[in-house]
């Protein structure tokens, strides 16, 4: 551990050697499925006619909700998402059944055959819509600290203002996919690209009506998740399998791009309304929030994520008196569903907002307003209690945010791009400095838990396997390392092995960047029983205590003489001394109560801080980031090159979130950027040119592996930054206008909202 070593897929990878779900080798009689996808985004669903489809040459079947033999209800945490729909469709892209045939082009030109008789009714299109209507997946949820009425009512300033945030299109390079094998006694072998092996497992049995032991789930790895393919996998694996039941033949279903767009789930859209006051100096001293999230049609993982939202309403800032309003809105789209950050960033985007409008308004720079804000740094100080009364006990900001802004030279830069700007008509520029504080658990506080095997053959080498799943991010590499570590060998020794339901059972998702602190943790443990038993084994031998027993450089070394660790395995057989062992670890110190949303959902903080600067067209509203710099928290890092990667990485998709990736409905509920065409992801040519990354040197404070901390999600929320520069420069493009008036910017900042901040564009 601490040291940079290659992904354990890179070098397959990069020779196309790695093998993906649609790489496998295919069972004999093998068919292939396509959806039949719901028109309209509302309407009674009276009839599917699919007499043309099935006269196609290669057409097995059509399968529809009369041929799910178990619940026709997915076991989804609300119970609210059918299998297939089957008296309503409730979003354009529904899936209404599939098409099998002998050919996955057979399939898909069949599909277009089907005629489906929907009697169209009144659809629910917006947030706005849905609050008026009440129209609601789960209940709206408040939480409250002090008394907001009272702060606002006594504070010397005071701002208004509403702003919305768009979803994000995960675009995972790999597409949704599954493949349904019926095995022997009614058992079955699911290969599913998802990030949740044991609930596309118990999905599965639920549909079909067998037991989850008959259900096996595999996945070596996923081409990117990104939190689309949590639960939404398991709709793919599900309607396999429903097809492969009733064909008695193995079924693949692969969603091609525009399908994937069309049926898939997004990041959560998220509008706002706040009323804020605040002093002097910019400190807040009352907050009054409604955080009104777009759902879609279901709950899926909506409860949690805007349960997320609330949490990190807050980001590192002090909120004295406060009272959030969070809606979960229904509307007639796809089921929007969690994505890197989980509600964090629809959070953390709203107090950089508001802590920009103040700076702002009172003419003081924001770094001072955001320093002014910030929580102390231990209980010592006050401040230090969030809104949802857990304790920040290892706030490092007051050390992490000065010396981003001296690193990056952010006073001096500042002085220069309003120099800049002062003679530049139509370029302007701006910086801005925003932090980020992560609580890392799930929220749901069963999920933090994880097991592991170990398994020592008598050759020396080692094979590990685990509750994860790996999706590029390096969790396969990580939990290596720490297992070399603790058995003493070289890392090429050890090999991590596909993730497997019939292996380690009730796994939870990967996903809350918890997949290192809960796999690696059970690794960990599964690897020191069978190193204890080595070193009792080798203690006999030696005479000597087991404590006085290393195991390093692959070799154990006693008091008395140095062996090889192969040699010791070898010995330790012929004695029958147990070599392989498995490994449970459950996160300490967690506990809230979810109907008050309160007590500490998290075991500890990740923090980190992002300077980004930017230049917009003032003629065409176009934008580029022109330099990052980034010091991020991460503990001591159990490999610095993963790390820094996913920092990178995470940075570049907040940015694309903020600046270029615009999902748009219709007014029918027909999204119209379904394809790389009309939806545009950051490329190379979007990377800024000054790209600076540094890690914070401290070790976690509390008692993670390796001194580690999580790092998958928490840069996301740094690309923040490049909005508030962004409104920075909007701002000083604003010829003639007050520069205390509130720039209201859209997300993503397209070169059409950007126009709009400016007041070019209605």
């Amino acid at each position: 551990m601490g040291q940079s070593h290659f992904h354990e897929s890179a070098r397959a990878q990069v020779a196309g050697a790695a093998h993906y779900i649609d790489d496998l080798p295919e069972v004999k009689g093998t068919l292939y499925a396509a959806p039949i996808l719901s028109t309209v985004a509302h309407g009674t669903l009276n009839g599917v006619d699919a007499s043309a489809a099935l006269a196609l040459p290669g057409v097995r079947g059509v399968v529809l909700a009369q041929d799910v033999p178990g619940d026709k209800l997915l076991a989804a945490f609300a119970h609210d998402e059918p299998v297939f729909a089957h008296t309503t469709v409730q979003h354009i892209g529904q899936v209404i059944g599939l098409v099998v045939a002998d050919s996955v082009m057979q399939a898909r030109r069949a599909v277009r055959a089907v005629k489906l008789d929907i009697t169209p009714l009144p659809a629910v299109l917006t947030v706005q819509d849905a609050l008026q209507a009440q129209s609601y997946v789960l209940p709206p949820v408040f939480v409250r600290r002090g008394d907001a009425a009272t702060g606002l009512a006594q504070s010397a300033h005071r701002l208004q203002g509403a702003f919305e945030v768009g979803g994000q299109e995960h675009f995972y390079l790999e597409g949704q996919i599954a493949y349904a094998l019926p095995l022997e006694q009614k058992q079955w072998w699911i290969y599913s690209s998802t990030q949740h092996p044991g609930e596309v497992q118990h999905w599965v049995a639920h549909a079909l009506g067998i037991d989850n032991h008959a259900v096996k789930v595999e996945c070596r790895r996923l081409g990117g998740g990104f939190g689309g393919k949590e639960t939404q996998a398991g709709h793919l694996a599900v309607w396999a399998a429903v097809a492969a039941n009733k064909l008695g033949r193995p079924v693949k279903l692969r969603l091609d791009r525009d399908e994937d767009f069309m049926v898939t789930g997004k990041r959560h859209p998220f509008a706002y309304e706040y009323d804020v006051g605040f002093d002097d100096t910019g400190r807040i001293t009352g907050l009054k929030l409604q955080m009104a999230a777009n759902c879609g049609f279901s709950a899926d993982l909506s409860g949690p994520v805007a349960d997320r939202a609330v949490f990190h309403a807050d980001n590192a800032y002090y909120l004295s008196d406060v009272e959030i309003a969070s809606y979960r809105c229904k509307t007639n789209t796809q089921s929007h569903t969690a994505f890197r950050g989980f509600g964090g960033p629809q959070g953390v985007i709203v107090i950089e907002t508001i802590l920009g409008d103040i700076a702002r308004a009172l003419g003081r720079d924001a770094q001072d307003v955001r320093l002014a804000n910030l929580y102390g740094r231990d209980a010592s100080e006050g401040r230090n209690v969030t809104h949802y009364q857990m304790a920040v006990e290892d706030n490092i900001l007051h050390e992490l945010l000065p010396q981003l802004e001296q690193t990056a030279r952010y006073r001096q830069r500042q002085a220069e791009i309003a120099a800049w700007n002062a003679q530049s008509p139509v370029l302007k520029r701006g910086i801005a400095i925003t932090p980020v504080k992560f609580g890392i658990s799930f929220t749901a506080t069963l999920f933090n838990q994880a097991g592991a095997l170990v398994h020592v053959y008598t050759d020396g080498s080692v094979q590990v396997n685990h509750g994860g799943t790996e999706m590029g991010q390096g969790l396969h590499t990580k939990v290596a390392q720490i297992v070399a570590d603790e058995l003493g060998v070289p890392l090429h020794r050890v090999l991590v092995t596909a993730s497997d339901t019939s292996k380690v059972p009730n796994a939870s998702a990967t996903a809350a960047s918890s997949g290192t602190d809960l796999n690696g943790r059970a690794a960990q443990y599964a690897a020191r029983n069978v190193r204890d038993n080595l070193a009792s084994f080798v203690c006999g031998l030696d005479g000597c205590g087991a404590g006085a027993i290393r195991f390093v450089g692959g070799q154990v070394i006693s008091p008395k003489t140095v062996r090889s660790f192969d040699a010791v395995v070898k010995e330790a057989y012929a004695n029958r001394i147990q070599l392989w062992s498995d490994g449970f670890y459950r996160t300490p110190k967690i506990h809230y109560d979810k109907a008050t949303l309160t007590g500490r959902p998290f075991y500890y903080f990740s923090y980190g801080a992002a300077c980004s600067e930017v230049v917009i067209d003032t003629l065409t509203g176009e934008s580029r980031v022109l330099k990052v710099d980034i010091l991020h928290d991460v503990g001591h890092s159990i490999n610095p090159a993963i790390d820094v990667g996913q920092i990178e990485g995470g940075f570049v998709q907040g940015m694309g979130w903020l600046t270029t990736e615009q999902l748009v409905w219709n007014d029918k509920g027909y999204l119209s950027t379904h394809a790389p065409s009309t939806y545009k992801i950051p490329a190379t040519g979007d990377i800024p040119e000054h790209f600076k990354v540094a890690l914070w040197p401290e070790a976690n404070r509390e008692d993670n592996v390796g001194g580690s901390k999580a790092v998958g999600e928490p840069p996301f929320m740094l690309a923040i930054s490049v909005y508030e520069a962004l409104r920075n420069a909007i701002a000083a493009g604003r010829s003639g206008e007050a520069p205390a008036k509130p720039v209201v910017l859209t997300a993503p900042a397209t070169a059409e909202n950007v126009l709009r901040a400016l007041g070019r564009l209605s």
